[in-house]
């Protein structure tokens, strides 16, 4: 079921399952929010949890036994409840089931909360460790912008703006999507900026560290742009279908990274994980602003 959330400034849709993002508008119907394309990525904005991205062979460990989990974890497939709802806010949730302990082995309840304030949307998400042991989990969102989203430009025109007193680092990857030991600098023009090319994504994902608490998507001599702000998250990710010129890009706040190349994790020992002891709750935020 969608669900509609709306003020003078933005039109917002959310679907129950996943709790996914369908529709981002302003009043003069612009569509900001990849409407997806079977073909190139056919979701629009999943949330991850409560692994992202790649287990080594589907797997991991936890305290001797193994557990499969597919990639980015269970809740972008996942019916969500409508907790509540009204004219600018939504709050929808689930609980761990005998459906989802067969994967991951917590007593939790999560929650993802959509609110409107003027021109910003705020995408908040509680988890309650409901166990009597640690709960060890990834959890991160993966929205898709149209690029463009102006008439008259193309995907070359937009740039993305990073704060001045970031210096970011990105993490290097294995040809299929692992994550290595190793980081470079993350090269930006001296005014913070990094041109967009469909090129940058040839080898898939961007994955940083130390890169601001927000970056700005924008052309210039354009005054409309999109805000994320994801101060609540180490990790920011980049990325479109590699070695195809779509007209999207994902802006992906995270807070863990994927496993190791032929490595099956012990998730109480991969230390970017979120560790929350039992009977304790977590929050993250992360913020889209459209203008």
């Amino acid at each position: 079921m969608n669900y509609t959330i709306r003020n003078s400034f933005l039109t917002v849709t959310v679907s129950s399952h996943g709790g996914e993002l369908q529709s981002i508008k302003t009043p003069n119907d612009r569509e900001y929010l990849w409407q997806g394309e079977e073909a190139t990525w056919p979701d629009r904005a999943p949330n991850l949890f409560p692994y992202i991205a790649r287990l080594t062979e589907g797997k991991y460990t936890y305290r001797g036994l193994q557990y499969h989990l597919d990639i980015h974890g269970f809740l972008k497939d996942t019916e969500l409840i409508c907790s509540a709802h009204d004219e600018n806010s939504l709050v929808l949730s689930m609980e761990s089931s005998e459906f989802t302990k067969k994967q991951y082995p917590f007593l939790f309840f999560l929650s993802i909360s959509y609110k409107l304030d003027q021109d910003v949307l705020h995408i908040s998400y509680l988890i309650e460790n409901k166990d009597t042991k640690t709960m060890f989990f990834g959890l991160g969102g993966h929205p898709g912008f149209c690029v463009p989203f102006e008439e008259g430009r193309k995907f070359e025109d937009y740039e993305l703006h990073f704060e001045p007193d970031s210096a970011p680092k990105q993490l290097l990857f294995t040809e299929d999507c692992f994550v290595t030991e190793r980081e470079r600098d993350f090269v930006l023009h001296e005014d913070h900026t990094l041109p967009l090319t469909h090129e940058m994504f040839d080898n898939d994902a961007i994955i940083l560290r130390n890169a601001g608490k927000k970056i700005t998507l924008c052309s210039p001599n354009s005054s409309h742009f999109v805000t994320v702000d994801f101060a609540d998250f180490p990790y920011l990710g980049l990325w479109h279908f590699p070695k195809t010129p779509v007209e999207y890009l994902c802006i992906e706040p995270w807070c863990s990274l994927p496993s190791r190349k032929d490595v099956i994790e012990d998730l109480e020992e991969q230390k970017n994980l979120i560790s929350l002891p039992a009977k304790e709750s977590c929050k993250k935020e992360f913020c889209i602003r459209i203008q």
